[in-house]
C-alpha cells in the first residue's frame, strides 16, 4: 500500500545536480537535501559550490562537491565517475548545467555553436551513457533533464540553445522507452523565464525589462528558481512512478 507521507521523500537516495553552484541547480540541490537526499553538487571550478554546500550543511543536509568543465570532450563521463567516487552509486541525475549564448542567428560563431552543443548535448550523452547501466542494474533510477520553454517555442535569438534543448528532450524520450521496464525513468522539466543571475545583466541594464517580462506569460512575471523545486522533486521521487519520456512545462502560462 502506498505511504502517501513518504512518496516525495528522497531519503536513502544519492543525487547529482550538475550546474548547482547557482540558480535553478542550487535551488534543486537545496530542495533535494531538505527531502533527505545525499546531494553531489557540481560546478565548473573547485570551490564554486562552497556556499551552496555550506547552506545545505547548516540546514542539516548532506552534500559533497565536485568540479568539471562540461565543454571538454569526455567530461560527462568524468563527472559521473567523480560523483560516484565522492558519494557512491547515483540514484538521481539532474542534468541542469547548460550554455546559452544569445544573439542573431547569422552572427553565431563556430565557437558559440561548439560551446552550446558540447555542454548541452555532448556532455548529456556522455553522462547518460555512464550512469544508466548502473541504474538499470539496480532497477531504480531517475533522470531529470532541465530543458527550456525554448525547446517547444524557439526564438531566433537563442536558436542554437533552443535546438540543443529540443535534442536533449528527444534523447530523453528515446531512452525512456528503452529503460521503462528496468525501473529507470527519464523526464524533462522545461522552465520559462526564471529570474537568475544568467539574466541579471539584462534585467538590471535594460529599462524595458519590466515591460518585456509582463508580456512573456499569463502571470506577467519571471519565476523564482525555488519555484522549480517542487516539480523536480516529483520527477526524482517515487511519486513519479508511472511517468517517463514526458515534459513538465513551467512557464507561468504561455
Amino acid at each position: 500500500m502506498t505511504d502517501y507521507r513518504t512518496i516525495f521523500s528522497l531519503a536513502g537516495r544519492t543525487a547529482l545536480v550538475t550546474g548547482s553552484s547557482r540558480g535553478i541547480g542550487a535551488s534543486i540541490a537545496r530542495g533535494f537535501a531538505a527531502n533527505g537526499a545525499k546531494v553531489v553538487l557540481h560546478g565548473q571550478t573547485s570551490g564554486a559550490t562552497a556556499q551552496v554546500e555550506r547552506t545545505i550543511a547548516e540546514a542539516g543536509g548532506n552534500a559533497v562537491s565536485i568540479a568539471s568543465e562540461l565543454s571538454v570532450s569526455g567530461a560527462g563521463r568524468e563527472t559521473i565517475a567523480l560523483a560516484e567516487q565522492a558519494a557512491g552509486p547515483l540514484d538521481i541525475l539532474v542534468i541542469n548545467a547548460s550554455a546559452q549564448i544569445n544573439g542573431d542567428f547569422v552572427d553565431v560563431t563556430e565557437d558559440d555553436f561548439s560551446t552550446q552543443v558540447d555542454v548541452n548535448l555532448r556532455s548529456t550523452v556522455e553522462m547518460l551513457q555512464a550512469v544508466l547501466p548502473g541504474m538499470a542494474e539496480r532497477r531504480w533510477g531517475r533522470i531529470v533533464n532541465i530543458g527550456s520553454i525554448n525547446q517547444l517555442r524557439p526564438k531566433s535569438i537563442v536558436s542554437v540553445y533552443a535546438a540543443t534543448k529540443a535534442a536533449q528532450h528527444n534523447l530523453v524520450q528515446s531512452l525512456a522507452r528503452d529503460y521503462a521496464r528496468r525501473g529507470v525513468l527519464l523526464n524533462t522539466l522545461a522552465p520559462g523565464l526564471v529570474d537568475t543571475d544568467r539574466n541579471a545583466a539584462r534585467r538590471d541594464g535594460d529599462p524595458n525589462w519590466p515591460e518585456y517580462v509582463k508580456t512573456l506569460n499569463w502571470m506577467g512575471r519571471a519565476a523564482h528558481a525555488d519555484e522549480m523545486v517542487g516539480a523536480a522533486l516529483f520527477l526524482a521521487s517515487d511519486a513519479c512512478s508511472f511517468m517517463t519520456g514526458e515534459a513538465i512545462v513551467m512557464s507561468g502560462g504561455y
